[in-house]
């Protein structure tokens, strides 16, 4: 009897809970700070997270806890962690799932699901969790037992970092979280081409080739070279073949802003000079980047009068919207590495001063009026105030173009930002989580009047945890872009976009104990900024600018690169501030 005590005791210690065992996988793989909201179906896991050393963050809404994930992904290169309960705790991580999946983000998000016994009979707060993430996840899985749970979760934290990055869920039953298993070491069943590198495969011959017949070379880099972590396999390259570099949205920061070959960002609201060397190319090739809609407007025309290349880890990017006519399948920094030991040292002189010429003769622009305030300067004055050494999270519309535009990027993962999916509120949240993981840098947010209110509750988890994340605020009274578009293409039929009831922003933050300042004339610029960039603290700035103001240069929707409304000048009603790229800051 004794015997069979000490050997049921023995047994017993070396059983987990379901909870216990996901934890300890999640330390093994240096997954050490999480967000969340926790909730009924979430509640054992949360108990058992209670008694590790896992930092977790409060949030005041779900969608907060995944953009904050996203953000700490993007700023650090590792798999950022949500948590939320079941039914809307679930539901309302779909749109920051959504985003990760568009800009290839490694996050993890962790779902409460009611008990396994329950399934299907639409109990308090069920729903189809899993079903709803198969399309927007890399991997997924609902867990049916406890034998499952080390295994579904060393998958997830595998598939969601490996290759091209994304969103991985898992949906854990409350009953799975406390049931007992002695599997506690992870297998992988999962196929191996999921997660390990192939060999590169391709056209390596026929784009040295390429390179060395062009005369006008450029190269067209996208967030694939940031999260691929290969800004200086590209540098090397660029520079070996002296070929000018433009940049998406999401690669801003992969190739230095102020090195004599980069063009900035291209596309819709791409720099003048960026966009008029693309119709000027013979060769263009496309590395980490998919020939997104925002970049090839048309796709029958962009690049259409060049040979066009293109380098992806994932292959179904591969001729999916452009047509290229010479491709190479495989992990960025590889082929990058590879290609620069074959090519000849290059000199372009001709094209490159002409680069410099394009630059020179169409600088970024905007209309100054005496008194007031213009956002692309107060960003150009932020960029030289933090010697661009900050890091810089955006919302989506117009301050994010400007942001773009006039915060000059040098360094990866300093510009955080809702690429695909654009989605308004991203930017906040995501700062959060960019503070968090890198703590020894400034972090702003540049958000506007709409944006911030869709998230403006997290003014409440970096007052509670004391995350100094800095908030400029542009206030038009108005959703910027959407009003915009309703000027140039809707004929100022200004149809529910005007916010003609904004709440006192100052007064907001002052309930959270927030030091906030507005800003309404020029002269109160200088002081307003320092106010923010020296603020020990977390600190708003509001500025108030003009509602009509208007990003440029632009390509509509469509349009060809020669269609570029570049800018339009108020005359007499004010002056014009010109913004030469590649000159640092004084």
């Amino acid at each position: 009897m004794a015997d069979g005590t000490k050997i049921k005791t023995e047994a017993q210690s070396l059983e987990k809970t379901g909870s216990q065992v996901m934890i300890d996988v999640l330390l093994k793989n240096g997954i050490d700070t999480c967000w969340g909201y926790p909730g009924g179906a979430i509640l054992p896991f949360y108990d058992a997270l209670f008694h590790t050393k896992i930092r977790h963050y409060l949030v005041r809404h779900e969608q907060g806890s995944v953009h904050a994930a996203e953000g700490f992904a993007k700023a650090t290169g590792k798999i950022g962690t949500c948590i939320s309960t079941s039914g809307p705790g679930a539901t309302n991580l779909i749109t920051g799932i959504t985003d990760a999946k568009m800009d290839s983000v490694p996050i993890l998000a962790l779902t409460g699901q009611v008990a396994t016994s329950a399934l299907g009979s639409d109990a308090f707060q069920e729903c189809d969790t899993y079903g709803m993430s198969i399309p927007i996840t890399k991997y997924n899985a609902l867990i049916h037992n406890a034998d499952e749970v080390a295994r579904v979760t060393q998958e997830a934290i595998t598939v969601a970092q490996a290759l091209r990055p994304g969103p991985a869920l898992i949906d854990f039953p409350k009953d799975i979280q406390v049931a007992k298993t002695r599997v506690t070491k992870p297998t992988m069943r999962v196929a191996r081409r999921h997660y390990e590198k192939p060999a590169m495969r391709g056209d390596f011959d026929k784009i040295i080739e390429a390179i060395a017949k062009a005369q006008r070379p450029l190269l067209y880099v996208g967030g694939g070279a940031i999260t691929g972590n290969a800004h200086k396999e590209l540098r090397e390259f660029a520079e070996k073949a002296d070929i000018p570099v433009y940049t998406t949205l999401m690669g801003l920061g992969a190739f230095p802003a102020e090195h004599k070959l980069s063009l900035g960002m291209a596309g819709m609201h791409g720099t003048p000079y960026a966009n008029k060397a693309i119709q000027e190319c013979d060769f263009m090739l496309a590395l980490g980047s998919r020939f997104d809609d925002r970049v090839a407007l048309n796709v029958n025309d962009y690049g259409s009068r060049a040979v066009r290349a293109m380098v992806d880890i994932d292959e179904a990017e591969i001729n999916k919207r452009v047509p290229v006519d010479i491709h190479i399948v495989g992990d960025l920094a590889d082929v990058l590495t590879h290609l620069t030991k074959q090519i000849k040292k290059a000199s372009r002189k001709a094209w490159v001063e002409r680069i410099t010429k394009l630059k020179e003769e169409n600088p970024l622009r905007f209309n100054t009026e005496p008194g007031v305030i213009k956002p692309q300067q107060t960003i150009h004055e932020l960029w030289k105030k933090t010697r661009g050494d900050a890091i810089i999270a955006t919302d989506v519309g117009q301050h994010q173009m400007w942001a773009a535009q006039y915060y000059t990027f040098n360094e990866p993962r300093r510009f955080i930002t809702s690429g695909g999916l654009g989605t308004m509120g991203f930017g906040f949240p995501a700062a959060i989580g960019a503070k968090i993981g890198q703590p020894d840098k400034d972090v702003f947010v540049i958000t506007g009047d709409g944006s911030f209110q869709m998230c403006i509750q997290e003014l409440g988890t970096i007052a509670m945890y004391q995350i100094p994340v800095k908030i400029l605020l542009f206030n038009n009274g108005f959703l910027g872009m959407v009003r915009q578009w309703q000027e140039l293409f809707y004929q100022n039929r200004f149809s529910h976009s005007n916010m003609n009831y904004n709440p006192d922003f100052i007064k907001i933050c002052s309930g959270y104990d927030i030091p906030a300042k507005r800003i309404d004339k020029e002269s109160e610029l200088g002081a307003g900024l320092d106010f923010l960039v020296n603020s020990k603290t977390s600190a708003l700035l509001e500025v108030m600018i003009p509602e009509n103001e208007k990003v440029y240069p632009m390509v509509a929707s469509g349009a060809r690169y020669e269609q570029m409304v570049d800018f339009i000048s108020k005359g007499s009603k004010g002056s014009e501030t010109k913004i030469h790229a590649n000159r640092p800051a004084k």
